[in-house]
């Protein structure tokens, strides 16, 4: 969750929160977008550059406005022992977010994604550590066995055909969820990607030829053989792209959710403080008023709950959940303009009631120095 200092009112808060969501947009973190990214390319995978690099599958990520793609490459493991967990989208109710990939002991919940060369959905199926040498599966691997001699043959059956539905839930995605070993598998010791990783997303989006926009679905560089190397006998082009339904231009078409905005995104009030003034009447009306408002939070965040699960289960379409997203942005700022105009009523009566009091206080005849 992001953490946001306190401030003033909940109009400045929504203001913040805002300004906050365009900011994430650049990184491609947090953000919840409105459609589901394009089908996964069919690309073939480039060969293995040595011992120890595990194959990280190529996946779609988000620039601000539109869907690019990271092409797949070879990295090598942080450490002896670690396996990569691929990245997937899924939806969370108020968008499509991304769930970041890491590394850890064991392969843990990618979505039931097939990515192919490996991962078919579930586990991993293109290697395995042993000790601290890692054998790769030839089956599913592009491997020189002149210069890597651990290497095995296994069969794999994919038991998840040739889908290339690049998401999971939501209005046509992959209805798949973690195991209990996978959920473990997140939960336990892992690292998120490296460094070299890093710097090929970020080559990857700043590639206009990357853009799902400009590509069609089918990136003119889809695998690398290291990370960051995009051009060269190592860089793989798609050879058949992905179907994009991106929904047509218009206001708030650019994809990311920046309306998901909730009742229970929004900052509690906090319960008032005794006054130091004594007036026992206005601390009670300031009590009756932080309950009452207490209670829209409530009904308000239990309501748009109950339209998430409704739409999740009718696997309502984008632009309907574009809709209820929307209805939704537009119930939480009424709400929270309404109790900020109530607070600032009370607090204007308080001052109107204590002014009379100070003006005679004032006026009242000065002793002698």
């Amino acid at each position: 969750m992001r953490r946001f200092v306190l401030i003033r009112s909940l109009l400045g808060f929504i203001g913040v929160l805002l300004l906050s969501c365009a900011a994430y947009a650049q990184i491609g973190v947090g953000i919840a977008v409105s459609f589901g990214p394009p089908e996964l390319p069919v690309y073939e995978q480039p060969i293995c550059p040595g011992e120890g690099y595990i194959w990280t599958p190529g996946y779609w990520a988000w620039s601000g406005d539109d869907y690019y793609w990271v092409p797949g490459t070879w990295v090598l493991a942080p450490r002896p022992g670690f396996l990569w967990t691929p990245g997937y989208w899924a939806w969370g109710g108020r968008g499509y977010y991304f769930h970041e990939g890491y590394w850890g002991p064991v392969v843990g919940f990618y979505g039931g994604i097939n990515y192919g060369f490996g991962y078919f959905g579930h586990g991993y199926e293109g290697g395995r550590w042993e000790h601290d040498h890692f054998y790769y599966n030839r089956t599913v691997n592009n491997v020189n066995v002149t210069e890597i001699h651990n290497t095995y043959n296994t069969t794999v059956v994919n038991n998840y055909g040739r889908s290339r539905v690049s998401y999971n839930g939501g209005h046509g995605g992959i209805n798949e969820h973690p195991t209990s070993a996978e959920e473990a598998a997140y939960h336990g010791r892992h690292i998120g990607p490296v460094s070299e990783q890093t710097h090929h997303m970020e080559a990857a989006r700043g590639n206009p030829e990357m853009r799902a926009s400009s590509n069609h679905g089918r990136p003119p560089i889809a695998a690398t053989e290291r990370p960051g190397s995009f051009s060269g006998h190592g860089a793989m082009p798609a050879n058949e792209g992905g179907h994009y339904d991106r929904p047509p231009q218009g206001r708030n078409s650019g994809g990311q959710m920046d309306h998901a905005i909730h009742a229970n995104e929004l900052p509690a009030h906090s319960r008032p403080q005794p006054s130091n003034s004594g007036d026992g009447k206005y601390q009670q009306q300031q009590e009756k008023l932080y309950s009452r408002q207490q209670q829209d939070y409530q009904k308000l965040q239990q309501r748009q709950e109950q339209d998430h699960r409704q739409l999740e289960q009718q696997r309502a379409n984008d632009t309907r959940m574009q809709q209820v997203e929307q209805r939704h942005q537009q119930q939480t700022q009424q709400m929270a303009q309404r109790h900020e105009q109530q607070q600032q009523h009370m607090q204007q009566q308080q001052q109107q009631h204590q002014q009379p009091h100070q003006d005679s206080h004032q006026n009242q005849p000065k002793g002698k120095p």
